[in-house]
């Protein structure tokens, strides 16, 4: 089985990087690596230490986000089920602020979404039920919800094409 990631800068938002991986496939299914140290540093930056890791169960049309801080940088992505994972610019001296950018990530497409500080992050649940993984990095202590800040997921400014009308939210994301 070959280890290997293709690592890429998005060409519509600079700052955000797409993790593509090996995936081996054989009679029993696939199997793929979802974060290897050595090429994060080789390809982004040396020092990215990451610090924990976070599991989120939701059913279908449960949309969560637009969540962000000024620290912390996210790998995120699905490890069961479907979802479109939405990343929002909010560096407000940047010349993509308040522009987003789509993935459809699943089974088929394990692509890994490198987040960094002060870009927002959101998902929305295709498939009847979603595993989503966040794999964390930042200094000092971690910033839970209580201090990271929110968007409200249909703000017109930002104009995301999501794909329910309708979906399932949390209080904090209404």
């Amino acid at each position: 089985m070959k280890i290997n990631f293709d690592i890429n800068e998005s060409k519509s938002i600079k700052g955000i990087w797409i993790f593509t991986p090996t995936v081996s496939k054989d009679l029993r299914g696939t199997i793929w690596s979802s974060f290897i140290q050595d090429f994060v540093e080789k390809k982004i930056t040396k020092g990215l230490h990451f610090k924990h890791d976070k599991f989120s169960s939701s059913k279908q049309n449960v949309l969560r986000g637009i969540h962000f801080d000024y620290k912390s940088w996210k790998l995120v992505t699905c490890v069961y089920g479907e979802v479109q994972q939405v990343v929002v610019d909010l560096r407000k001296g940047s010349t993509t602020y308040l522009k987003w950018q789509a993935f459809t990530i699943n089974h088929e497409n394990p692509v890994m979404v490198l987040i960094p500080p002060e870009m927002g992050n959101a998902y929305y649940v295709k498939s009847p039920t979603a595993v989503y993984h966040y794999k964390l990095a930042y200094k000092g202590d971690y910033i839970d919800a209580d201090d990271q800040f929110s968007l409200k997921w249909n703000d017109p400014e930002i104009g995301i094409n999501w794909l329910s009308k309708n979906p399932i939210l949390s209080e904090r994301d209404k």
